[in-house]
């Protein structure tokens, strides 16, 4: 192995620890202050790096923050992917995916999720980023519920149904973004199990 090749492979193990440490610290900016105190600055502080080593990695804000929401669902996937092996097969594993999806809209990364997607609604520069972000978000989710479920979506109703979980899981995220929602949520959950399992049997 040349020089050069040793040289090159230690920069970019020291370019993706940077990255990566920019990721996190933009994603703790976002759930500590929101979106309007989560500068570049503020995030290159608490990364340790110089506001010129964010706009190599990132050229811009909304890139910075995208990319950040990205890597969120990246690793909400792969905690997904570990946590499937434990799911029941037969009776309660339908509540036991729809509780696992609802969980996985809680917390700190999805605080911060929310706070990206609350500011692009009124910011177009911000919007022109979080639509294909959301598209692909979105169909991935879709895909990994279709899965957990063991789902045939070309069967009527099935798309909509998955969806509507989705959809419900996202909800419920929000409502304890402000109280402890736990009982409720539970409840919710128990009863569209119950409702999903019967549009799951007719198919």
């Amino acid at each position: 192995m040349t020089d050069a090749a040793t040289g090159r492979e230690p920069r970019q193990e020291r370019s993706r620890a940077t990255r990566h440490r920019l990721l996190e610290a933009a994603l703790e900016c976002l759930a500590d202050v929101g979106w309007s105190a989560s500068t570049v600055g503020r995030v290159a502080a608490l990364a340790g790096v110089s506001r010129g080593a964010v706009q190599h990695h990132f050229p811009t804000r909304e890139a910075l923050f995208t990319a950040a929401v990205r890597h969120i669902n990246g690793r909400r996937t792969e905690e997904l992917t570990r946590r499937a092996a434990a799911l029941p097969h037969g009776p309660g594993r339908t509540e036991a995916v729809v509780r696992m999806l609802v969980e996985s809209y809680t917390g700190r990364e999805f605080a911060a999720a929310v706070q990206l997607w609350a500011a692009a609604a009124n910011d177009p520069a911000l919007r022109a980023h979080v639509l294909p972000l959301e598209e692909d978000v979105g169909r991935e989710a879709h895909r990994n519920a279709l899965d957990l479920l063991g789902a045939d979506e070309s069967q009527p109703g099935v798309r909509e149904s998955v969806q509507a979980t989705l959809d419900l899981a996202r909800g419920l995220g929000l409502a304890d973004l402000l109280t402890d929602d736990r009982v409720r949520r539970t409840r919710i959950i128990e009863q569209w199990a119950r409702t999903l399992d019967g549009v799951l049997a007719r198919t």
